[in-house]
């Protein structure tokens, strides 16, 4: 597999439970959100692996609550989030980051922002101004 840190220009890879799409529409995740972490050039490689990993292990513990994870390859920084089912679940979303935490090795002052989908697609009909239900932008 090719790592993060090989690729040049604008880059996603996704990895996802069998059956869920990485779209915030698809059933799985449409009342979830992510945790999205951004990361200094030449550490996503390293951090990508790890999280692969203990995605694999069951290092997070919150039974099928993970959905799915995606590393961004960008320009001056690269992004890794991971998805969950249940936005309203505080307690697994809570989980998930202190895991994250643990197993990227994240040192203490990381800003770590959770989003949920919802958010996303109305932050996304805003930015490209579509025109939501109400006749609003």
């Amino acid at each position: 597999m090719i790592r993060p840190g090989d690729l040049t220009g604008h880059s996603d890879f996704h990895l996802f439970k069998e059956g869920i799409k990485p779209m915030w529409e698809d059933d799985a995740n449409k009342s979830g959100g992510k945790w999205i972490i951004r990361l200094r050039k030449g550490l996503a490689s390293r951090c990508w692996e790890n999280l692969i990993l203990a995605m694999l292990g069951e290092q997070f513990m919150v039974g099928e609550e993970i959905c799915g994870a995606v590393v961004s390859v960008r320009f001056q920084e690269d992004i890794i989030s991971i998805w969950n089912k249940t936005a309203s679940d505080q307690a697994t979303t809570a989980r998930i980051r202190d895991t994250l935490r643990r197993v990227l090795n994240l040192p203490p002052n990381t800003i770590m922002e959770y989003k949920t989908h919802t958010d996303s697609i109305k932050a996304w009909e805003d930015f490209h101004g579509l025109v939501n239900a109400s006749g609003g932008r």
